[in-house]
């Protein structure tokens, strides 16, 4: 029995695979449409997936080779299918005693070889229907058309009993070390799950405490706790390094001063900004997407990130920009490319994009700039990164501006979470007094804080995000 499946276009190219591989007398088992390619799960193609089988032809000789040994053992030890297959031959069998016992045995194969296409084909039914697998099922095996005999008497069998015997052992060992390792296995996970819920329970109830007001706060570790508060923190967030520096606090048994309490959270801060903060654009990146939504100066940044590179890394940089919805995106980036006399592409299909590439390849680094229109279907975006996989390593950082609600910001993160975002860069500095969201954002998500811009000029107002200064702004005690 041969099984198998095919991915086409059309159901006549499926037809003709099927004829030409596995002949006429061919059966289609299912067929159903699959999603295939594509880039990080979007732009997939609509395909069809055919699974097809066919009777493996008997070998020729095989009648003629002379039988093995027989030897009587019990029906039970035989499979099954050679059991339904001693039933169907036993009445012809019986009536012509004079048949040639090959021939007896060809019959047998065969009705064996009905059945098991048959459980073949429920099999495959089943599994295509739940997972969209092919199953995959031991075939017939032809060697025991060559060696085995069914005689015309059906109590006592003849055949082999050592293989059946064997099977029967190697599948009680099989059996047993499974339900060891998946003892094992439940186990591990259950501890591990166990653990988790502890270690969460303790953290509760330490939150619980000080957000409740079940523990009275020293006076100046409350006016912290309000500033972050004015500053839109999450009150989780508050509350546990409220809850960390009040441990600190209790454990010492001593009045610490105002500003022991403001060094203390600084440093609080600064531990959590730890492993949070990157480099800006690592050395040996090619290529730097800028993805986000309109209205938070995608633009410009790209431009500060630039002249950065330009006149701070001293690297060549050349400009793409697919943002043709709005005229003005385009001519604002390719004035700035004039004045940093920069190459710029313009590209609007996937044609484009292999012409800009080529154009651009003396490039030390090459920033694009994405639709913030219609970021629901970034289609240069994914046709650039799967064009550049293989040989450019590549970033892509998200721009956020700091004028939008935290709420808001969460939203805009986890829809553009499908582009495996590298870096968040945060805008608008200038134009608001709440840094509460940037850490948000940063707890809640796995990005890493690289640029904070704090107005319009190219390229003084990029700044690299540092931990003393995050701190300093969210506390009140400095700032950028």
């Amino acid at each position: 029995m041969r099984v198998k499946r095919y991915v086409v276009d059309t159901m006549p190219d499926a037809m003709h695979s099927i004829r030409s591989e596995l002949g006429s007398d061919a059966v289609i088992l299912s067929t159903k449409e699959v999603r295939v390619g594509g880039f990080m799960g979007m732009f997939k193609k609509k395909k069809i997936e055919v699974v097809a089988a066919v009777e493996d032809a008997q070998k020729p000789g095989a009648s003629a080779k002379t039988p093995a040994a027989l030897l009587n053992i019990p029906r039970s030890a035989v499979p099954q299918a050679y059991q339904k297959a001693a039933a169907a031959s036993s009445a012809p069998a019986a009536a012509g005693a004079n048949e040639p016992a090959a021939r007896t045995a060809s019959s047998g194969s065969e009705a064996a070889a009905k059945q098991t296409f048959a459980e073949i084909a429920a099999a495959l039914s089943d599994t295509l229907e739940n997972k969209g697998n092919v199953a995959v099922l031991p075939a017939v095996q032809e060697e025991e058309e060559e060696t085995g005999y069914l005689e015309a008497d059906e109590a006592p069998i003849q055949h082999s009993a050592a293989p059946a015997a064997k099977l029967a052992s190697m599948a009680a060992i099989d059996e047993a070390r499974n339900k060891k390792l998946n003892a094992a296995s439940t186990s591990e996970l259950e501890s591990d799950v166990l653990r988790e819920i502890r270690d969460m329970k303790q953290w509760m109830e330490r939150i619980a405490r000080y957000s409740s007001g079940a523990v009275e706060l020293p006076e100046q570790l409350e006016q912290i706790r309000d500033r972050l508060m004015e500053q839109e923190t999450d009150a989780v967030l508050v509350d546990e390094w409220i809850s960390n520096i009040f441990d600190q606090w209790h454990e010492e048994g001593r009045i610490w001063t105002p500003e022991e309490f403001n060094v203390r959270m600084a440093a609080q801060v600064e531990d959590f900004l730890s492993g949070r903060i990157a480099n800006g654009i690592a050395p040996d990146t090619r290529i730097v997407y800028i993805a986000g939504p309109t209205g938070v100066g995608k633009t410009t940044t790209i431009a500060k990130l630039a002249a950065e590179q330009l006149f701070r890394q001293g690297r060549k940089v050349g400009l793409i920009t697919s943002d043709t919805y709005r005229i003005s995106a385009v001519e604002q980036l390719r004035t700035y490319a004039a004045i940093l006399n920069m190459p710029l592409e313009v590209v609007q299909s996937p044609g484009d994009l292999q012409r800009a590439l080529f154009r651009l390849e003396s490039c030390d680094l090459v920033l694009m700039d994405t639709a913030g229109r219609n970021y629901r279907n970034e289609m240069l975006v994914a046709e650039l990164q799967s064009l550049l996989a293989k040989e450019l390593k590549s970033e892509t950082f998200l721009v956020l501006s700091l004028t939008s609600k935290s709420r808001d910001m969460k939203k805009i993160v986890e829809h553009f979470g499908r582009y495996q975002l590298d870096k968040v860069i945060f805008t608008k500095l200038d134009e608001t007094g709440s840094y509460g969201p940037l850490f948000n954002v940063l707890n809640d998500f796995p990005l890493k804080l690289s640029y904070i811009t704090n107005g319009q000029n190219v390229p003084d107002d990029l700044l690299a995000a540092t931990k003393d200064q995050l701190s300093g702004m969210i506390l009140g005690t400095g700032g950028m």
